[in-house]
């Protein structure tokens, strides 16, 4: 998780009464909230509000969100090519399920419209990738803002407002969503047994932002907030704005990082994809093929081998870049090389990128122990041809 942090007003102990600041209208506590993961065994904050944070006037359904199951006859790669969705909807109602499993739902949104209604998560946590456009997420932990190429990482549970920049310098809007229902962490295998990021992994705590300052609203105003849980939605009503927190200390919070910000770890030959790793969940692990230099060995091929996903499913989105090993890819396209079928270089590949040094491609992957299942809004990204992409010539000599 993200090092521990200290924002606002907080008292010198943990569950001590926090009087109200001189001259804060007089008399009075400011009201503790503890937010805590794994029961009460692993990370959490402790926040303090102007009110309680229990005051609801009103919890009343919200319907569901839908998702169509596309129920696949033929064991086949697919490439969706989402960069031609159309926007549509705000930064919650325009998110476009594709694949899912029991571990993580993945979605596309290019939202239409801003947000006006505050979101909550209440069963997973949530890591956005920003494929384009700047902006601002609030929370009661304050304002946290981003920019292209972050992922933002946002603990389950979060209530939030996602405010994309507008105007002649704010780009379309555009969002890569994944949704854990386990905890997104660092992976085990870069911490210390202190917990302390180890030197020689590809990121620093230095590289993870979390909000600075705190942005109180005092508002007895009813403010409502829809809540997801599951497919579940719920719109509760409450009776003063939740974001009144005078200050917070913790390891539980809504953060960014980078994807520039990854160094990544190269050899003589190719490494393998695990050295890509950036978060890691219950069933699933998020990676990041940041830009790069190329194996160094003279008689290295520098594009990956064929491989065969016997037990894991790999999704890739293609952010920026040339793609070495991939022919006929464009931004924001989407690549699922299931399990059980071998995938790899397309023809023409490996010759060249015989005399490459580097590459400029920066991609996010994802791999699933569980085999991911498309929507039927995916099916319509789909290009039909893609399986048959290897049968161009056969490569010639190499070296």
């Amino acid at each position: 998780m993200p090092p521990y942090m200290k924002v606002g007003s907080i008292p010198r102990k943990r569950h001590m009464a926090h009087r109200h600041l001189p001259g804060f209208r007089g008399e009075g506590i400011f009201y503790e909230e503890v937010v805590t993961t794994g029961g009460f065994g692993r990370t959490y904050s402790i926040c303090y509000h102007l009110r309680p944070p229990t005051r609801v006037r009103k919890a009343e359904s919200s319907g569901s969100v839908p998702i169509e199951i596309f129920n696949e006859t033929v064991l086949r790669h697919h490439h969706l090519k989402t960069g031609h969705m159309k926007p549509q909807g705000t930064p919650i109602s325009g998110r476009v399920p594709i694949m899912l499993n029991d571990d993580v739902v993945m979605s596309r949104c290019r939202p239409a419209e801003p947000q006006t209604e505050l979101y909550r998560n209440a069963s997973a946590d949530e890591v956005l990738f920003v494929h384009q456009g700047t902006g601002t997420l609030h929370s009661m932990f304050g304002v946290l803002p981003f920019k292209a190429c972050d992922y933002i990482v946002v603990p389950r549970c979060t209530t939030y407002r996602l405010e994309f920049d507008t105007g002649i310098h704010g780009a379309q809007p555009d969002l890569l969503i994944f949704e854990s229902t386990g905890s997104v962490v660092v992976p085990a295998r870069y911490l210390q047994p202190d917990g302390q990021i180890r030197l020689g992994a590809p990121y620093g705590e230095r590289d993870f932002h979390g909000p600075r300052e705190t942005d109180v609203v005092d508002s007895e105003k009813d403010v409502n907030v829809l809540i997801k849980d599951g497919r579940r939605l719920s719109r509760y009503t409450l009776a003063n704005h939740p974001f009144d927190v005078v200050g917070w200390d913790g390891m539980l919070y809504p953060y960014t990082f980078n994807a520039d910000d990854f160094e990544p770890i190269t050899g003589t030959f190719h490494q393998p994809p695990p050295i890509h790793q950036t978060f890691d969940a219950p069933g699933f692990v998020i990676c990041t093929f940041a830009p790069r230099m190329l194996d160094t060995h003279a008689e290295a091929i520098r594009v990956p081998w064929a491989h065969s996903n016997v037990q894991a499913d790999e999704m890739l989105f293609y952010v920026r870049g040339h793609f070495s090993s991939r022919k006929g890819v464009e931004e924001a396209s989407i690549t699922l090389h299931p399990r059980g079928i071998p995938h790899g270089p397309h023809p023409g590949t490996i010759v060249a990128s015989r005399n490459k040094t580097h590459t400029d491609e920066l991609a996010v992957m994802m791999d699933t122990v569980k085999p991911l299942t498309l929507t039927r809004q995916a099916i319509e990204l789909d290009d039909p041809d893609y399986p048959y992409s290897w049968l161009e010539d056969e490569e010639g000599p190499v070296f």
